[in-house]
């Protein structure tokens, strides 16, 4: 069902009991879609990082990334990566080289609708749902802020949206977004190149 949204925000997580199942990152209520939360899902494995959003008006989404990778981070990335919605799988894409944050994008597909997700710097992003013939889509506009236990998401949101572009939108907030950021495709573009470098020496 597609809703208009007010504007709704997100808090860092304050304590309470411990979960070991899932430990919350974010944690805030939407008119709309009630209360939510983006918490990381703890694993056996060293090698496995997992985030889920979940919520009472929105389906849960879960994106995972595994690799070596992963092991120096605390977020799962978007190499290696899986997104869940319910039991589908997202269809996940993006141009490494783009020049630009939207030419950067991560395109995705669910449902029969496509996704553009790009960063507008370190700690703002947007997530579009493309327009069809029978809707003119929706942006969510997501901004994290703050530091320690004021830091804070704020979510906009533009046109009449659907549970999964909110849980799409959200679970991005507990992954690690730098490689969609100039500074962060940088990084990663010299990080492979020294890898390659590397591989070739060995061999």
């Amino acid at each position: 069902m597609h809703t208009q949204s007010a504007p709704f925000v997100l808090r860092a997580w304050q304590g309470g009991e411990k979960d070991e199942r899932r430990r919350i990152e974010w944690e805030g209520k939407s008119p709309e879609w009630g209360e939510i939360t983006v918490a990381s899902l703890p694993h056996a494995r060293d090698d496995v990082r997992s985030t889920e959003v979940a919520g009472h008006h929105i389906p849960e989404a879960v994106f995972e990334s595994r690799g070596m990778h992963v092991t120096t981070t605390q977020r799962p990335t978007l190499n290696g990566a899986t997104l869940r919605i319910g039991d589908a799988v997202v269809y996940l894409k993006r141009n490494r080289w783009g020049a630009t944050h939207r030419g950067r994008a991560l395109h995705m597909k669910h449902a029969g609708d496509r996704y553009r997700l790009w960063a507008v710097n370190r700690r703002e992003y947007v997530l579009m749902r493309e327009a069809d013939n029978e809707d003119r889509g929706v942006t969510v506009k997501v901004k994290e802020s703050g530091i320690a236990k004021w830091k804070r998401v704020d979510v906009n949101v533009a046109g009449r949206a659907l549970g999964a572009d909110i849980a799409l939108a959200l679970v991005f907030a507990g992954v690690d977004r730098s490689v969609l950021t100039r500074r962060g495709a940088v990084r990663a573009g010299l990080s492979r190149v020294f890898h390659v470098a590397a591989d070739s020496a060995l061999g």
